[in-house]
């Protein structure tokens, strides 16, 4: 079972999200909370599998939020959606080098609800090609970047290679057809990188390969 926190500072989008989660088989909702640090207090409680966190919210917001239980190692297991009524640069990196695993629109699709819990419950990273762009072009860019946690000479070509294209927002079948592979092996590809650079998820890999300034605008395309 799927545990869920749902946090959220209006009560009409908690009751929503409540009532789709509610109704699968495989996902339960233990609690809701109204601002950040409420939030919080419940994460290191309850310990759920996934939080679905709003960005603006009183008392503390999910960004804060979100790097507090990403930075605590108690809670390593807990994964973070960041909630959002549109797709807004100036916090989406913030909330990835805080611990997030993905972000999901506010009026998305239950379809699209169920299947981000699912997929962040497991282990993976739920990134659309159209954010990981958009950091490519904006932070990759940016002056003053931290260096990696580890030198990328860590990693061999081709595992540094699938790091870029999961930085460039490929799933593992994509990346399977870029390289001509199988999606068995770009996955196992994808996990020996995270170990060798102790990350927990892809979200975490696409900071790693933007701190150690491997992308650039349009790489993709070359």
């Amino acid at each position: 079972m799927i545990r869920v926190l749902l946090a959220d500072d209006q009560r009409l989008v908690r009751a929503g999200f409540r009532s789709i989660l509610d109704g699968e088989p495989d996902i339960t909702v233990i609690g809701e909370a109204g601002d950040g640090a409420e939030a919080l207090r419940m994460v290191r409680r309850e310990r759920p599998d996934v939080v679905l966190m709003d960005v603006r919210m009183p008392v503390m917001d999910g960004l804060e939020a979100t790097r507090l239980i990403g930075a605590d190692p108690e809670l390593a297991g807990v994964r973070i959606v960041i909630l959002t009524t549109y797709e807004q640069d100036d916090y989406v990196f913030t909330a990835l080098r805080g611990g997030a695993s993905g972000f999901l629109l506010k009026d998305a699709e239950p379809d699209e609800l169920i299947r981000c819990v699912r997929v962040v419950a497991r282990g993976d990273a739920l990134l659309a090609p159209s954010v990981t762009r958009r950091l490519i072009a904006d932070v990759a860019t940016r002056p003053g970047r931290q260096a990696p946690p580890l030198p990328a000479g860590s990693l061999t070509p081709r595992e540094a290679e699938i790091a870029d294209l999961v930085a460039g927002g490929l799933s593992n079948d994509e990346i399977a057809g870029r390289l001509t592979i199988s999606p068995m092996t770009a996955k196992t590809h994808v996990s020996r990188v995270l170990g060798k650079l102790g990350l927990r998820d892809r979200a975490q890999l696409v900071v790693w390969v933007y701190e150690a300034g491997r992308v650039r605008p349009g790489w993709l395309d070359s």
